[in-house]
């Protein structure tokens, strides 16, 4: 599966597909990790934005339909990466080209060293807010000790095995315990709405400030944007369907509940009360939080190990051990300096040239067939700008369809009427 014609490519073992003896992730392993991956604090508060916008029934159509597509894109390249048992940095030379698809890599690093420091800079802010709650303390130097304490555990982390983390650690531990904390939590909230009223929290409008494809769209946000990573992991699939359906079902079912969890959790609070502060008064509320806070290292760890893996395709002379233990370092100084909040639309613009990226990616690798060797595949490429200009300018001219679903449809038709035009071409090569 190497590109051996590209002497980059040649010289390179990234581009060495991952022999069948080392792919050990089964259906189980796949879904444990991407539900575990979907869980979130963005998540529920994304949740609890749709529900005060749309209202209980659209937003939960919204969040229905979203997941499903979103997650269904996720599934997709996950298959793609299994099918070719590469990276996803390898996945962007066979489509943009050998040296152009180092723009893309090198983007994603620096996305990746963000949301690293971004997912510290919750579990910091929750671990404040846990501290505060329990011991009444809250001293200026809280968040620099529980910044320090989640960026160092981000090390230990970054140091031991991707594949024993997943199949040990979340599979057999994290996992149950996170849907035992998302199982509380929506009980004790439906409770709540139970004494409420249920009809009046069913019946419930929203304010009118966002459309019902806008609403999609940014539920698609969550899955699309572990795009780029998703076949670091795919890679080490044992067949293609279940690396397909684990990664599908399990990110969809964690994204709808998590959503979900946040519309009804509006639904029943105080107008512009804090989702921190809302759960940490819930009945186990603290305990339910503090799992959700160590589940959310699983995030912080993805965005490192997948950082790694690209960091390692453009320099192979160190380890992806190496350089996941140099980025959590990074990231980790990030969280201390940084107002990781302030720079949140930053990385949102960022994450944005991925989505028509691998709109590109799956309509030219979809099927089996001779990747490209070329430096600079310029066609792609310009489908690749096509959609980031897309995903920028509809929102503008028609803010009622959103920027991803757009952005995706155009890079996809585009895309694979390239991909056809060229067949008979590559068939006779």
């Amino acid at each position: 599966m190497a590109l051996t014609n590209n002497p980059v490519a040649a010289s390179n073992t990234a581009f060495i597909a991952i022999p069948a003896a080392e792919r050990v992730f089964s259906f189980r392993d796949h879904a444990a990790l991407w539900f575990s991956l979907g869980v979130g604090l963005l998540v529920m508060q994304i949740g609890a934005f749709l529900g005060t916008a749309l209202g209980t029934q659209t937003a939960l159509f919204a969040i229905i339909a979203g997941s499903l597509l979103g997650a269904a894109l996720l599934g997709w390249v996950a298959y793609i990466g299994f099918q070719r048992g590469l990276s996803s940095p390898i996945l962007m030379c066979q489509t943009l080209g050998t040296s152009f698809a180092k723009l893309p890599v090198i983007l994603n690093i620096i996305q990746l060293i963000g949301w690293s420091a971004f997912e510290l800079v919750v579990m910091r802010d929750g671990t404040t807010a846990l501290i505060k709650g329990t011991t009444g303390i809250d001293a200026a130097w809280i968040p620099y000790i529980t910044a320090i304490f989640w960026g160092l555990l981000l090390v230990a982390l970054a140091t031991g095995s991707m594949i024993g983390l997943v199949r040990r650690f979340v599979g057999r531990y994290g996992l149950p315990l996170v849907i035992l904390s998302l199982i509380w939590l929506t009980y004790q909230f439906f409770l709540k709405a139970q004494a409420q009223g249920l009809d009046a929290i069913w019946n419930r409008a929203g304010d009118g400030s966002m459309s019902t494809l806008a609403g999609i769209d940014l539920v698609m946000a969550m899955p699309v944007s572990w795009l780029p990573l998703v076949a670091d992991f795919a890679r080490y699939g044992k067949a293609g369907a279940s690396t397909f359906r684990g990664t599908w079902l399990g990110f969809a079912i964690a994204n709808i509940w998590c959503h979900a969890l946040g519309v009804l959790i509006v639904s029943t609070s105080n107008p512009g009360a804090d989702l921190m502060t809302t759960l940490l008064l819930a009945q186990g509320g603290l305990i339910a939080l503090g799992l959700i806070l160590i589940d959310e290292m699983d995030n912080a760890y993805g965005d490192v190990y997948s950082g790694s893996v690209s960091l390692n395709f453009l320099n192979g002379k160190f380890t992806i051990r190496f350089w996941g233990i140099a980025l959590a370092l990074v990231a980790t100084g990030c969280a201390l300096i940084l107002p990781m909040h302030g720079l949140e639309p930053f990385l949102l613009t960022l994450s944005s040239v991925f989505v028509p990226l691998f709109g590109v990616v799956i309509s030219q690798l979809a099927k089996q067939g001779r990747a490209t060797d070329k430096a600079v595949n310029i066609v792609p490429v310009a489908i690749w700008l096509i959609g980031i200009t897309a995903f920028h300018i509809c929102p503008m001219l028609w803010p009622q369809v959103g920027s991803a679903l757009p952005s995706l449809a155009i890079t996809l038709l585009l895309g694979t009427m390239y991909r056809i035009t060229r067949a008979p071409a590559v068939q006779s090569a």
